[in-house]
């Protein structure tokens, strides 16, 4: 895993493969989208979710190009370990709220709100589907924001209300959400 661009463009690290309840993003698809993103929003003026943060390879993203509000979510001990950990190494703890617990009960229960939100949940979770849903029903999103879905190609949600549009990195499908769908 590598950090594409910013003041830690480069850095690589490694999570423990044994028995890692991840599937991070690859470099390939995770550059892509942020070249959208980079060409969509100011870094430093973003509040930023990261669900089913994992390996932290989004939030650590974020930090490189500016970002200092994050808040990161992920259910599993080995890697909410894992983030804390580079983020000490990466100087950057200070910037980010790391939370460990499922990220349904947080949503359900958060009264903020983000200029950007990233789920990449495991592709053979159960309520994938619903994710758009429960995002835009706890009003999550800031009114300009987006949300971005990823998942692989069993899952299809150009019929949602709020799909704005999608990109395709070969089997890794980033969704992309927001409250003016039409707006682009």
């Amino acid at each position: 895993m590598r950090i594409i661009s910013g003041k830690f463009k480069s850095r690589k690290f490694y999570p423990p493969a044994d028995k890692w309840p991840t599937r991070p993003t690859t470099d390939f698809a995770k550059e892509g989208l942020f070249n959208i993103l980079n060409n969509t929003f100011d870094f430093e003026e973003l509040s930023v979710l990261d669900l089913f943060c994992g390996t932290g390879s989004h939030t650590y993203e974020f930090l490189s190009r500016g970002c200092t509000d994050i808040t990161s979510v992920d259910k599993f001990p080995s890697c909410i370990r894992f983030v804390k950990e580079t983020l000490k190494t990466l100087e950057s703890s200070q910037y980010v709220n790391l939370i460990k617990g499922d990220v349904f009960k947080f949503v359900d229960k958060n009264p903020s709100s983000y200029d950007y939100i990233f789920a990449g949940p495991p592709y053979g979770m159960a309520n994938l589907d619903a994710l758009p849903n429960v995002i835009f029903a706890n009003e999550l999103l800031k009114e300009e924001g987006w949300f971005v879905l990823e998942h692989n190609p069993n899952h299809d949600f150009k019929n949602h209300p709020k799909y704005l549009l999608e990109r395709n990195y070969g089997k890794t499908i980033f969704s992309i959400f927001s409250n003016e769908a039409n707006s682009v």
